[in-house]
């Protein structure tokens, strides 16, 4: 009966850590927003980029990514109809070139890969 217990608290903080780390959730490119796509269209293109901070290095602070040593990861807005600022999506890229790339809708609170 302990060992069951242990193996279920076990298994409830495993889940948990799977919960807060969406990295490993997938989104197909083509399931992306238009404008998405479009941002992922220009980093492949290497820009230009229409924000300033368009390339800038997201430092992971939140760790909702795989960790990773500083600067292997760049930010990109993708823009929101009918908003004025940045809003809060964004595409994050991994490594230089480009190997892996993550969407977020949320401003960092949750990423999915996105599958090209």
């Amino acid at each position: 009966m302990r060992r069951l217990c242990c193996l279920l608290i076990c298994a409830t903080f495993a889940g948990a850590a799977l919960a807060r780390d969406n990295s490993t959730a997938f989104i197909s490119a083509l399931q992306l927003p238009r404008e998405a796509r479009a941002t992922l269209a220009l980093i492949e293109a290497g820009g230009p980029f229409p924000y300033r901070r368009d390339g800038i290095v997201f430092q992971n602070r939140e760790r909702r990514l795989p960790g990773k040593p500083n600067g292997y990861y760049r930010e990109y807005t993708v823009p929101t109809p009918g908003r004025s600022d940045r809003g809060a999506r964004r595409i994050v890229t991994g490594d230089k070139p480009p190997a892996v790339f993550y969407y977020t809708a949320d401003h960092y609170r949750s990423f999915r890969r996105i599958q090209r």
